[in-house]
């Protein structure tokens, strides 16, 4: 007696599975399109994220080239090109 609602429940189950899967098959297509969209477009703060990088790493750039320019007038290794302050 008692197996007798088991098998009253297991085409339920089953058929909550079959719902499941089918919901899926039809979003995956959704799912892949919105996901390509995504990889090709960049948001505006993303694009802002960049430009502050590329910002950043010039500005690191100069101090170094700055920092190297006043150690070589500092030592009296100026090159011609170089306009060290007296």
């Amino acid at each position: 007696m008692r197996i007798l609602p088991v098998l009253f429940l297991a085409p339920a189950l089953s058929a909550c599975s079959v719902a499941s899967t089918a919901v899926d098959v039809v979003t995956l297509p959704v799912k892949v399109v919105s996901s390509g969209v995504d990889a090709v477009t960049t948001s505006q703060s993303e694009a802002d994220e960049k430009r502050g990088r590329a910002i950043r790493k010039e500005e690191e750039r100069l101090g170094r080239e700055r920092r190297a320019l006043e150690d070589r007038c500092r030592k009296g290794r100026a090159r011609p090109e170089d306009i060290c302050p007296q």
